[in-house]
């Protein structure tokens, strides 16, 4: 059978366990038309690039999907027909990754490094705030520089 990789984008109004039996639905249509789903991955809400149905985040979701063309028609058939379903795409390939994604990768490179800085992620994704700049925190004074710098003044005179 043909081996599909599904993606998902469902309004940020509906919780999680909604968006879960969702795909549980779907999961039902492909196994009643003789495929199987090999890996779900729910990559949480993320914001969009653009509003899509005035909406400006979305839940993300993930679909290694081993089904016949029928069952993937069938289930896009219900995702057009839902209101909960923004967007889905079907991308048909040779083979199905069995490790995570690069969304999940990079979802636990992101944990890893905020666990050991000890700080919590801010939403624009930089880590601890203060100062302005990207790296935050507060910066060392840098002391006399001192040296043979002459005044500087403004205005043309020295």
């Amino acid at each position: 059978m043909p081996l599909y990789e599904h993606v998902l984008l469902a309004r940020q109004d509906v919780t999680s366990q909604q968006v879960e039996t969702m795909i549980d639905t779907y999961k039902g249509v492909i196994e009643q038309n003789g495929g199987r789903l090999e890996k779900i991955e729910m990559w949480g809400v993320k914001s969009l690039a653009y509003r899509i149905k005035k909406n400006r985040k979305a839940h993300f979701a993930l679909l290694n999907i081993d089904a016949p063309p029928a069952a993937i028609a069938e289930m896009e058939r219900q995702m057009q027909i839902s209101e909960d379903v923004l967007r889905f795409m079907t991308v048909r390939v040779e083979d199905l990754d069995s490790e995570p994604s690069a969304m999940m990768q990079k979802r636990d490179r992101d944990d890893r490094k905020d666990r050991e800085r000890g700080r919590r992620r801010d939403d624009d994704g930089f880590g601890g705030g203060g100062g302005g700049g990207f790296g935050g925190g507060d910066r060392p004074d840098r002391g006399d520089r001192g040296g043979d710098r002459p005044e500087r003044t403004f205005g043309g005179e020295a």
